[in-house]
């Protein structure tokens, strides 16, 4: 299971600041291209594309932030009401359902919610999936 941290930069090795820097030039429109960014910052483009989806500064002016999630469930009634009742009870309020239908008894779920008033941490919203009767591989793929 992965765990999330907030840690003070100066311990990190420089290459994630790099990194988020890069990714703030393509998002802001001063470079285009990937390989421009990396070029700008002093990084390779591997290293970019190694962690750019897992540093990042957390952002004060949002209004919202989002997760999104994917587990599977098994052909279960009242088993994803459970998942969206975990959520409404940890003030996180859903976005999006994308559910496929159930082969051999296993349906694949991705969820996004707005976490922007959530008690308690993404971390616990996983553990608790996890430990869910039904529930099995529970990742989390992005936040913002």
């Amino acid at each position: 299971m992965e765990k999330y941290y907030i840690v003070d930069g100066s311990i990190l090795p420089e290459t994630y600041d790099k990194v988020i820097r890069a990714r703030q030039l393509l998002e802001s429109g001063k470079v285009h291209q990937v390989s421009d960014a990396v070029k700008v910052v002093g990084i390779s483009r591997g290293t970019y594309y190694k962690y750019k989806g897992l540093v990042f500064l957390p952002e004060e002016n949002r209004t919202t932030r989002k997760a999104l999630i994917s587990l599977m469930l098994e052909h279960e009634q009242g088993l994803l009401s459970k998942v969206l009742l975990l959520l409404s009870d940890s003030n996180a309020s859903v976005l999006t359902i994308n559910q496929n239908i159930p082969i051999h008894d296993l349906a694949s779920v991705v969820l996004s919610f707005d976490i922007s008033h959530l008690s308690g941490t993404i971390d616990d919203i996983l553990d608790k999936l996890s430990g869910y009767q039904g529930i099995s591989n529970v990742q989390l793929i992005s936040i913002e």
